[in-house]
Parts: structure tokens; C-alpha cells; sequence
């Protein structure tokens, strides 16, 4: 499935809910689906700098897409990270690199986020281009 179809079955799956509250327990629930990343890879080269809670991205090339894996220690981040490793993961470099992500402004979750967490959000989609680019690097 390309990233865009992703982003508007995501899209689809939050206007379902009425209000914030909901939003947010779905996202919990995300958060419990995430493919979890190995605890090997939980290192501080992981992690995400510029979050407020810890985030860690692991990423590695599978027939020439990246697959990613991830934890948080807060349930809330682990649910925006859950959206974004569902959106990014198994497609190529390339992809990832040029996807808007205009889908996170639709689903109002940028607006419903503390500034440190939309700050952390920010850093997250910005940590999987970086290993996009990485990636697509070695392609090449």
C-alpha cells in the first residue's frame, strides 16, 4: 500500500471519533499495536532527540524498503509514533523522503498536542526521513 492510501486510511479511522478523547484513546491503542523494536536496539543512538518522553527508532532495509521498529515510555508518544511507523515502514527511501505529511495537520493531532509534544512529533518525522535519506544513500 503506498504511504498516501496509509495516511488516508488514517485520516478515514480519526474522523470516526466525535472528540479529543477518543482521538487519544484510539491513539493509545495504536501504541499497543506498534511492532515493539528489540531491546538490543534500545541504546541512546536510537532514541529521539527532542522529545519530551524517550523514543526509540530502529530502521533496516528489507528488499529495498525500510522497516521500522519502535518503543516509547509514554503512551500517548507511543501511539504517535505507532501512526507514524505505520505510514513509513515498508516503503522505499525515496518514498519516505518525499511524503508530505500534511495527513497529521488533518487529523488535528498537531493542534492537540503540548508544544513539547508537537515539538517531539516534529523530531520523530523528521528522525525517519533522516534514516530515509541514509538509506537511500546506500541505494545508490
Amino acid at each position: 500500500m503506498e504511504i498516501k492510501e496509509i495516511q488516508q486510511e488514517i485520516i478515514d479511522e480519526f474522523s470516526m471519533f466525535d472528540d479529543w478523547m477518543q482521538r487519544y484513546e484510539y491513539m493509545i491503542e495504536l501504541g499497543k499495536s506498534l511492532p515493539l523494536i528489540n531491546e538490543k536496539y534500545k541504546t541512546d543512538d536510537n532514541i529521539i532527540k527532542g522529545c519530551q518522553s524517550r523514543v526509540w527508532v530502529h530502521a533496516e532495509l528489507e528488499d529495498d524498503k525500510l522497516v521500522f521498529t519502535a518503543d516509547s515510555d509514554a503512551i500517548i508518544t507511543k501511539g504517535i509514533i505507532a501512526i507514524l511507523v505505520r505510514t513509513f515502514s515498508d516503503q522505499k527511501p525515496q518514498d519516505i523522503i518525499e511524503a508530505n505529511t500534511e495527513f497529521i495537520d488533518e487529523i488535528g493531532l498537531k493542534e492537540h498536542l503540548s508544544p513539547n509534544r508537537a515539538n517531539g512529533l516534529v523530531s520523530m518525522i523528521k528522525q525517519l526521513k533522516l534514516y530515509a535519506v541514509a538509506y537511500q544513500t546506500q541505494l545508490n
